[in-house]
């Protein structure tokens, strides 16, 4: 399996109001990575600048972060070329490695933009390793940055952050502090393109909990009256359970349930409805057992978001 760790540099329109940031809201202007051998090793490493074709002014933050101005893009060959020439290097069926979530959709909404090939037609797994590296060492909640990563693990910083390739090596070194399995086998899934179908629908189970991501769907009355996407089914034993908090909602974005099962306790039930590209509702259901006494505050979390409606309702009318 190639590994490969990367890192974009993007710019963007100066306007907020303009047209093109809903088609294009990062124009790539600097690709960086490495590639890690079965140890994890550094093996080889890809870098080029690309010469931008949308946005031709350096938005200020991105120049006073990456220190990289429009004249030093001038020679730079278009996305098209390098981005072909990236993906050859890649290889066959490539794992992926970024610093969060951000550079996947990126790269394959650049490669939409500008009509090249695809990377999947589905979700693809990925290493998150901003997330791994907070399940490693801290809370599994917080998200560092990357400088504070390197600094934490007494990383050597002998080249300087905020560049692409620069930041693919500490990401990769970091990538290499992570020695235990079951934090490796936490893989994330970038969903620029959604499951196509029932069968691709992503069901995988950790160590610790179960994450389900679902086809698209035009509206959530839609998406939720999709069986699977609201069963609670013990992902231990597959053993159907009762529901002892029915989903509800506090925002209109996250959903809650707990259901309970004989043989493993208390189950808490977690969908986030997301939008897609193209304008589909989908649902990230995560289900995780919890102690008794996490129960008690969804359970007050539940009588809030109903107290709230109620106000709502009775300024209404």
């Amino acid at each position: 399996m190639n590994c490969i760790i990367l890192d974009l540099e993007w710019n963007q329109a100066g306007d907020s109001r303009d047209e093109r940031l809903r088609q294009l809201p990062f124009e790539i202007i600097e690709i960086g990575a490495v590639k890690l051998n079965e140890e994890r090793e550094i093996c080889d490493t890809f870098h080029e600048l690309v010469h931008p074709q949308i946005y031709l002014e350096m938005h200020h933050i991105t120049e006073d972060l990456i220190h990289l101005s429009m004249e030093e893009l001038d020679h730079a060959r278009p996305f098209e070329e390098v981005a072909a020439d990236f993906l050859k290097w890649c290889g066959k069926d490539p794992m992926f490695g970024t610093w969060g979530p951000l550079d996947l959709t990126e790269l394959q909404r650049n490669l939409s933009f500008f009509g090249l090939p695809a990377l999947a037609d589905k979700p693809i797994a990925f290493y998150d390793i901003q997330k791994l590296f907070s399940i490693a060492f801290e809370d599994s909640k917080v998200r560092r940055s990357l400088e504070y990563a390197v600094d934490f693990l007494k990383i050597s910083k002998d080249i300087p952050f905020h560049r692409a390739l620069s930041d693919a090596v500490y990401t990769a070194k970091v990538f290499q502090c992570i020695k235990e399995q079951r934090v490796l086998e936490k893989v994330s899934f970038d969903t620029y393109h959604l499951p196509g179908t029932r069968k691709e629908e992503i069901h995988i189970v950790f160590d610790n909990y179960a994450k389900f991501i679902s086809r698209g769907y035009e509206d959530k009355a839609a998406l939720f009256s999709d069986r699977e996407v609201i069963s609670t089914k013990c992902y231990i034993c597959r053993r159907n359970v009762k529901k002892k908090i029915r989903w509800f909602t506090p925002n209109g974005k996250h959903y809650y349930s707990v259901s309970y099962c004989e043989k493993h306790g208390y189950m808490k039930g977690k969908i986030r409805v997301r939008k897609s590209e193209n304008d589909r509702v989908y649902a990230v259901k995560t289900l995780k057992f919890i102690r008794e006494e996490e129960v008690q505050d969804i359970l007050q979390k539940k009588e809030k978001a109903r107290e709230l409606r109620r106000i709502r309702r009775h300024k209404e009318k």
